[in-house]
């Protein structure tokens, strides 16, 4: 009896979407096994690719003017997933893809254009605003996106603090800002928190663009940022897991919006019917562009092959590249880069079934 196939990738970040990867694969599966039933559930942890996976085709969406991760003005996408619930990526606003190589400089750059976005999504109806967490350019622990929604910031002279993460160290006072009506929902892709010597400015900051020194003056700055938070009331958010989301930008929507921090892949999950469509399989795909061993902290590839490994499913991870191995029982399948086009990862989407059925090769 042909096999039923579920195919739930993740995005291949700066190539393919997941639902454009879970149409690639599902190619490669129906070619490998003539006959095979393929269920297409492109998968998201509130990264990049959360709109594509989580909105169908035809979802009302809006382009928004936005500042961008250096105050440069930005076009983002805002969702909805019905009239009163707005969804966006937060790397729409101060993403890494939005700046060159030379650009990026996590001690200036800024999330106020997320503040912007929430507060937009608000002022356009939504009760609840969804915000996905991840692939950002900052390390600001989301002072500024509290900027986008009325705060000031101030140093021990009374003079406004500089935007970006450099500046922290100096914060002396927060002076609140506007009401906010709508609900804050911030879904994490990590466990990490905002500060101490595993919190997002060591674990994020290098690949921000910030150097040693920066890194040092990174995390002096959310280091103080936390304990400000901790004499205002909320000293649980200096560790909270997925506080460190987005160089800080959990802990500070937590804070300044009042956000519910909850990690995105399970909330996707859940939202697009994985767990029924699991239990009708024979077999799961799942893939992202570069596998390692972050990948199983929270990651939506993490999570696809939890639940399947549980569920007694047979599975397997398409991935561009692969840095590390795969969980005992899953096939892995890897390319020579994580930016594989829509044909090979077809190809690899069709080796991957065969090998994880226990099928000879094509």
């Amino acid at each position: 009896m042909p096999p039923l196939v579920l195919v739930a990738p993740a995005a291949f970040k700066g190539t393919l979407g997941p639902r454009a990867v879970a149409e690639a694969i599902s190619d490669g599966v129906r070619a490998a096994i003539p006959g095979a039933t393929v269920l297409a559930c492109p998968v998201a942890d509130g990264g990049d690719g959360l709109l594509d996976a989580v909105l169908p085709p035809g979802t009302r969406r809006e382009k928004v003017s936005v500042s961008g991760p250096l105050a440069q003005p930005v076009d983002a996408e805002l969702g909805w997933l019905d009239g009163e619930t707005a969804l966006f990526e937060s790397a729409a606003a101060c993403g890494l893809a939005l700046l060159n190589g030379d650009q990026r400089d996590p001690l200036r750059a800024t999330t106020r254009g997320v503040g912007e976005l929430i507060w937009e999504a608000a002022d356009r109806g939504a009760k609840t605003v969804v915000v996905g967490l991840g692939g950002s350019a900052t390390v600001d622990g989301g002072t500024g996106a509290a900027r986008g929604l009325g705060w000031a910031f101030e140093d021990d002279a009374g003079a406004p603090l500089d935007e970006g993460g450099g500046p922290l160290e100096r914060l002396a006072r927060l002076v609140p800002g506007w009401h906010l009506a709508a609900r804050v929902v911030a879904l994490t892709d990590v466990l990490t928190p905002l500060s101490g010597p595993a919190g997002a400015a060591p674990i994020f900051g290098p690949q921000k663009g910030a150097g040693p020194e920066d890194v040092a003056r990174l995390s002096r700055g959310l280091d103080h940022l936390a304990d400000l938070f901790g004499r205002q009331g909320r000293s649980d958010l200096g560790a909270r897991a997925g506080g460190g989301a987005a160089g800080g930008l959990g802990a500070g929507l937590a804070f300044f919006a009042g956000a519910e921090l909850a990690p995105g892949a399970p909330w996707v999950l859940e939202r697009v019917g994985f767990d029924a469509a699991l239990a009708k399989v024979d077999l799961v795909i799942t893939g992202e562009g570069a596998f390692d061993g972050t990948s199983l902290l929270g990651k939506a590839t993490g999570e696809v092959m939890t639940r399947a490994r549980s569920a007694r499913k047979a599975v397997a991870v398409v991935a561009g590249v692969a840095t590390g191995d795969a969980p005992a029982g899953v096939t892995l399948v890897a390319g020579a880069g994580a930016t594989l086009d829509a044909a090979a990862i077809a190809a690899a989407g069709g080796r991957a079934a065969r090998a994880a059925l226990g099928l000879p090769p094509a």
